[in-house]
């Protein structure tokens, strides 16, 4: 676009933007006639997909903001209407984040003003209580307004159906048309008032709910160090620990209450490097069980434990160590049905799953898949999600998967044994299945595309010294996938080395500028005795993997 075009583009928008916050910050930047600024909001679209929307704040169609809230739900609206559902209820959620009541009441006033019922939780809470009331209440949709383990700066907006998953094509480009087809804003009506708010009640189903994947008389000793991470877990997560008998888990007290700067940590994302300082600060003074962190809408969990060859004693789970714990403790507990996992994540729990005479599925990333599979027993993606009660929330579920951990650990204290000993035992009877992660965030999404353009151009034939025995390009679909943008190689032992088989998936994020490169490897562990070296032998082969990926990749 040309300054002239940019500017008059601003202008338009300033003339119809109902929130004076954005429209101050439009009028600002027009005054000091910064192009550059304006170009970043102006030129382009936040687009909708199968997460939804998601960005940093601000004005513009390149930004979340009022404006931008009110054409989505205008066009989710026209969505439902098209189907038959005009009159059906939307159930909407909302986070802790700036703008985040803002942004629901707006979706309200829209849902309401084209003829449908809407209801807003009774405050911000888990984005798994918003997706168990889709199903409890019988709407026809529901959407989350939050952005996960994003920046501060950031917000979004996620769309579920009536099944309570997340949206999946083609559903997200027919919304995305009608979103587009919206007209000026002027021209969308919107409700003064007319929607509920649904009770507190619906948290106490909740709660009671979530009982549900535990096991009557198994011991309740666990003690925990929890962080809500500044989100709104807290007081969900500490009523479920209290319902179902366990000691009330100690908080982290500078992490405890909701705040939507997130003051302690770069990135309120448990994974980050930083961001279970303070936790593990906490627990070397207080000597718990299990460190249990939820992101800030606790729609995953984070677990730590004590280690002594950790530096200050504890250490973070992998999500694929959490995953596997989590299976092996349903297989035990006699849950049947499918069991699934993305195929980033590890293949252990597959391998339980079959030794447990169950069936298994891989899907793409994402919950809005693996919600979706047929007769879910249960689900886990690596980035520290997980299904453990699809028939009562077939989303992931940090409070239900943390209850359900906790147990886990209390069961193994009481033959002195820790969740440790449990993945010790795995190792053993399946090989160890090490997983590691090359995240790269950019600033220029083109950084991005010329990586994956350079993989699939020069596919390798060898990484770290181990065949590529087979290069998949994921945007053509499997026999099992749908397309998406990704590369996967399967890589072989070379037959002398300790390398049984490894695994590397590259793709873009879906909700974050980064390219994400997943590794695993599977080395056979003969007995107890061999494991702390074949621990050892996996991680230089990972690290190994994971500099010739970026190798090839041009990182």
């Amino acid at each position: 676009m040309t300054t002239q075009e940019l500017r008059a583009a601003a202008e338009a928008w300033l003339a119809e933007d109902p929130d004076p916050d954005t429209r101050a910050e439009l009028a600002a930047l027009l005054a000091a006639g910064d192009d550059a600024a304006l170009a970043e909001r102006f030129g382009g679209t936040l687009q909708f997909g199968t997460a939804g929307l998601r960005g940093e704040m601000g004005a513009g169609p390149m930004r979340m903001n009022r404006a931008v809230v009110i054409r989505a739900a205008a066009g989710l609206a026209a969505y439902l209407r098209s189907r038959g559902q005009g009159e059906g209820l939307v159930v909407i959620g909302y986070d802790a984040r700036h703008k985040s009541l803002d942004f629901a009441r707006a979706t309200a006033a829209v849902m309401v003003g084209a003829g449908l019922r809407a209801a807003l939780l009774p405050r911000a809470l888990p984005t798994p209580v918003l997706a168990y009331a889709i199903t409890h209440q019988h709407a026809v949709a529901g959407i989350a307004v939050t952005a996960s383990h994003n920046p501060p700066q950031d917000n979004g907006y996620k769309v579920y159906l009536g099944d309570g998953s997340q949206i999946v094509p083609p559903a997200d480009t027919d919304i995305a048309a009608e979103i587009a087809a919206v007209g000026a804003l002027a021209d969308v009506p919107l409700a003064s008032d007319g929607w509920d708010f649904l009770p507190e009640s619906l948290v106490t189903d909740y709660l009671a709910r979530a009982m549900s994947p535990l096991t009557a008389d198994t011991p309740r000793t666990t003690r925990v160090v929890y962080t809500p991470m500044h989100g709104v877990g807290r007081s969900v997560l500490t009523a479920a620990f209290e319902r179902a008998g366990f000691p009330a888990p100690t908080q982290v007290p500078a992490q405890a209450e909701p705040d939507p700067d997130f003051p302690t940590v770069a990135f309120p994302n448990p994974e980050e490097p930083g961001a279970m300082d303070l936790a593990f600060e906490t627990a070397r003074a207080v000597h718990p069980d299990l460190v249990i962190a939820n992101d800030p809408d606790a729609d995953r969990c984070a677990v730590g434990v004590p280690d002594g060859f950790a530096e200050g004693g504890w250490r973070m789970l992998r999500g694929d160590e959490v995953g596997a714990l989590l299976a092996t403790h349903l297989v035990r507990g006699g849950r049947r049905g499918t069991f699934a996992a993305s195929i980033v994540s590890s293949s252990l729990t597959g391998k339980i799953a079959a030794a447990a005479g169950l069936p298994y599925e891989e899907t793409l990333t994402g919950f809005k898949w693996l919600g979706r599979v047929k007769d879910l027993g249960y689900g886990y993606e690596e980035a520290l999600g997980y299904c453990v009660d699809p028939k009562g929330v077939r989303d992931k579920d940090g409070i239900t998967a943390a209850l359900l951990i906790a147990e886990l650990a209390a069961v193994e204290k009481e033959h002195g044994r820790t969740v440790l000993d449990v993945l010790d035992d795995l190792a053993v009877t399946h090989g160890l299945h090490a997983t590691d992660q090359l995240s790269v965030r950019v600033n220029d999404l083109a950084e991005i595309a010329a990586a994956m353009r350079s993989l699939r151009e020069n596919p390798p034939t060898e990484l770290a010294g181990l065949p590529v025995t087979a290069a998949e390009d994921l945007t053509r679909g499997t026999a099992t996938l749908p397309p998406t943008d990704g590369l996967r190689y399967t890589l072989a032992g070379t037959g002398s080395g300790p390398v049984r088989s490894a695994r590397v998936i590259v793709r873009p994020s879906g909700t974050e500028p980064k390219l994400k490169v997943y590794l695993e490897t599977v080395l056979p562990a003969p007995d107890l005795a061999t494991l702390p070296g074949v621990r050892e032998t996996a991680h230089t082969v990972l690290a190994r993997l994971k500099k010739s990926v970026a190798e090839h990749a041009g990182l």
